[in-house]
């Protein structure tokens, strides 16, 4: 079992990645600003912030993998990309890096172009799209000692369409996962199960891939 810690443990995606790691019998640091009154039973939940790499990378000493799961959005838009690259310089070689993007960055069709480029991409999520896509970028030009992957959510990935953990999902590689009806969606639930998928069995070593139904 791994010693895993999510940074923004408490937010939407953050919580169901401890989640469905707790429930895998892993270990689990649930790091965010604060403590929440609810906890997922069986995780240790510890205070720290992305925006102090250096106190934070002290607290994460022993950890296997880190999660970050902290979006570009509020008062968080423009201190994200910033602190995840000195976050992945200041962790030890042997710690890989999970990062959970957002759907702009992902492809339309092999061969592009990107979400975040189309005429129906929505001008107010373009500020955080954009950061996103160029965490994915510093990632990509790490020294090829350091691990990590990239996950995209799908289109309709948020706590505004929650849905229900259903164990599975398709991996996408490049692409966007859009279903028969058109539509690109997966549940938060869901969404873990891919994190820990991927942590216990590697399938995208410094890359990324998309997720969906």
């Amino acid at each position: 079992m791994a010693r895993i810690a999510v940074i923004g443990g408490t937010g939407y995606a953050g919580s169901h990645i401890v989640t469905e790691a707790v429930r895998r019998g892993h270990t689990v640091v649930s790091v965010a600003r604060t403590v929440p009154g609810e906890r997922v039973e069986g995780a240790t939940y510890i205070e720290g912030t992305l925006l102090d790499v250096p106190s934070l990378v002290a607290e994460l000493e022993g950890v296997d993998l880190v999660v970050v799961a902290v979006p570009a959005r509020g008062d968080m838009l423009g201190k994200v990309r910033p602190a995840v690259a000195q976050l992945v310089a200041g962790l030890p070689e042997t710690v890989r890096v999970g990062v959970i993007g957002g759907a702009g960055g992902s492809l339309v069709a092999e061969g592009g172009p990107r979400l975040i480029d189309t005429d129906g991409f929505t001008e107010d999520y373009k500020p955080e799209a954009r950061e996103a896509v160029e965490i994915l970028d510093d990632l990509s030009e790490t020294p090829i000692s350091r691990d990590w992957f990239y996950i995209h959510p799908a289109g309709g990935f948020g706590v505004w369409a929650p849905g229900e953990r259903t164990g599975s999902y398709r991996d996408g590689g490049d692409v966007l996962v859009v279903g028969a009806d058109g539509e690109s969606f997966l549940s938060g639930a869901d969404l873990g199960v891919a994190v820990i998928d991927e942590i216990e069995s590697p399938k995208h070593p410094r890359g990324r891939f998309t997720v969906g139904y």
